[in-house]
């Protein structure tokens, strides 16, 4: 798999990841990716999971089923 570095407008340059490795890496906008030089190049790596992203994945469990956890809590 190939991608290009892209100029952009303010003049820095941007390295866009293709949405397939985006989905494979389960990575979203706002993620931090690690940066590690090796002697053969590059290796990006996801920063660990944060606790306010995996509350924010709670939440939103707990919002689509809200009427079924309801019950069970009865």
């Amino acid at each position: 798999m190939k991608t290009t570095i892209h100029k952009l407008d303010d003049g820095s340059e941007a390295l866009i990841l293709p949405r397939e490795v985006l989905d494979n890496l389960n990575l979203q906008v706002g993620d931090q990716l690690q940066i590690v030089e090796t002697d053969d190049g590059i290796i990006l790596r996801p920063v660990a999971d944060s606790f306010e992203r995996q509350m924010k994945a709670a939440r939103e469990v707990m919002d689509k089923y809200k009427a079924g956890l309801q019950k069970l809590a009865e």
